[in-house]
């Protein structure tokens, strides 16, 4: 599917890796819709896109309802949103889970579940999941996270072939570490030597060629994490006990400690 002209709807857009997707399809002549739960980053980038601010709590399903009402006649959906759900499982409440799952896998699935009909319809559309590397390499003090992000890979895949003969596309974005913007970037915890990183422009670039070309499945990420998430379906949890031996889990347990304000 060509951006030019089409309408879409991307959650997620007040972060900055929100923010990169965004010019990403702007560039490419798409018309956005534009979520996320703070109105007072996301009008001003909607307004220097050309685009429609909606501010929306994905954890609350009215939330998720009234989008999937309101923009029905979108052509394609960026699921971007997210939640760091990290730190070890008996840290969390329930309601806190809860809140994990509610944004990171079922407001993609409700919405997708709204929108399949109308494209079915009209015999064309196209989702985009931003999952993560940890849906193939999960480590320590991040299990729910890699859960939900998991989750939404095994939903994909059996989504994509189910969708298929309608004309819709179904695709999954891995990043990695991404430096200057987005989650990771905002706790600014070291990673281990020799590990390294990309750039919000790379997952941007990645989600277009996602749509443009059709792909199934796209790991935004240096060539050594690439590997480990293909060691790890050889020989699972291989990868992250290495992790372990090497930084000992500190960088699990820093990540946790600076991303709880987020739960």
């Amino acid at each position: 599917m060509q951006l030019a002209g089409t309408t879409v709807l991307l959650t997620g857009a007040t972060g900055g890796l929100g923010h990169a997707i965004a010019r990403a399809l702007a560039d490419r002549g798409a018309s956005l819709v534009l979520t996320g739960r703070r109105a007072e980053i996301l009008q001003p980038l909607a307004d220097e896109l050309g685009a429609t601010a909606i501010a929306a709590d994905l954890s609350n399903p009215d939330d998720v309802q009234r989008l999937a009402d309101d923009y029905a006649h979108a052509d394609v959906v960026i699921h971007n949103a997210a939640i760091p759900g990290s730190g070890p499982l008996d840290d969390y409440r329930v309601d806190e889970i809860d809140r994990v799952v509610a944004v990171n896998l079922r407001a993609p699935i409700v919405l997708t579940n709204q929108l399949v009909p109308r494209w079915k319809q009209r015999g064309r559309g196209h989702v985009v999941f931003i999952s993560s590397m940890s849906a193939k390499v999960p480590t320590a003090d991040a299990s729910l996270y890699a859960a939900t992000k998991l989750g939404l890979r095994g939903f994909a895949q059996g989504l994509r072939p189910e969708l298929k003969p309608h004309g819709i596309g179904v695709s999954v974005v891995f990043p990695g570490f991404i430096r200057d913007a987005g989650m990771f970037a905002e706790t600014e915890v070291a990673l281990p030597k020799g590990v390294g990183t990309n750039r919000p422009e790379d997952v941007a670039a990645a989600v277009v060629r996602a749509v443009q070309k059709d792909r199934g499945e796209i790991d935004v990420a240096p060539l050594s994490i690439k590997a480990s998430g293909v060691l790890n379906g050889l020989f699972p949890g291989v990868p992250s006990a290495i992790a372990v031996k090497i930084d000992g889990g500190r960088m699990g347990a820093e990540l946790a400690e600076k991303q709880r304000v987020k739960r």
